[in-house]
């Protein structure tokens, strides 16, 4: 029997669903949107102040291994292990109704609850960079050189364990007031194509090399 994803499981009041209208707890959906997309805003707490920062990632089952300088803040404040949350929005479109307040755009919109460590283990953290580097880039990290030591230790990652998820998804129409549809205004829908483009080579490159295959699968990924 398929699992109702409507239905609120027995929850922490952090990571419940408010408005259930476009929200669910679907963790395959939410995998999906997480596996789509390239950056994700983790939101933790740091010298008691809230900070959200925008970082790259790559998942593996119910982790998600997230780059960051050695240096910085986010990094350096989960020696331990914290709470932090995370979230991945996926734009569709825009929707335009006849008056600006039903306004609206079509979404699809991850978050995550769970608790980060910083990865210590000299082996996990190359496999986590290598997963981080072919979620951007399928089948990049074969096709780079080794890492230094030296860049091994410029660099930061977090391990997010993830224990909660939902879903936030709007994908339709603009819904427009009943008495409004007779106004000779437009409404509809504008379409947002997320891809990548055509590359083009660093100015320091060799000529006469070749665009790699890791380019041509992210192109398919994220076409």
């Amino acid at each position: 029997m398929k699992h109702d994803t409507s239905i609120q499981p027995d929850l922490p009041a952090y990571a419940r669903i408010r408005q259930m209208n476009r929200g669910s707890y679907d963790e395959d959906l939410a995998f999906q949107i997480l596996d789509r997309a390239l950056i994700g805003h983790i939101g933790f707490i740091s010298d008691n102040r809230p900070m959200v920062m925008p970082m790259v990632y790559g998942r593996e089952g119910h982790t998600l291994y997230i780059h960051g300088a050695s240096t910085t803040r986010i990094i350096k404040a989960q020696e331990t292990g914290a709470p932090v949350t995370m979230t991945v929005t996926l734009l569709d479109g825009l929707v335009v109704a006849r008056a600006a307040f039903h306004l609206s755009m079509n979404y699809r919109c991850a978050i995550v609850h769970g608790t980060a460590r910083k990865i210590l283990d000299v082996d996990e953290k190359e496999k986590a960079m290598a997963l981080i580097t072919d979620h951007m880039l399928p089948g990049r990290w074969a096709e780079s050189r080794p890492m230094l030591e030296k860049e091994l230790k410029a660099t930061g990652i977090l391990a997010l364990e993830i224990e909660h998820v939902a879903t936030k998804v709007r994908n339709g129409q603009p819904i427009d007031d009943k008495e409004d549809l007779d106004l000779d205004i437009w409404a509809g829908v504008i379409p947002l194509a997320n891809g990548l483009g055509e590359p083009f080579p660093a100015s320091d490159m060799r000529a006469g090399t070749a665009v790699p295959s890791s380019v041509r699968s992210a192109k398919q990924k994220f076409g």
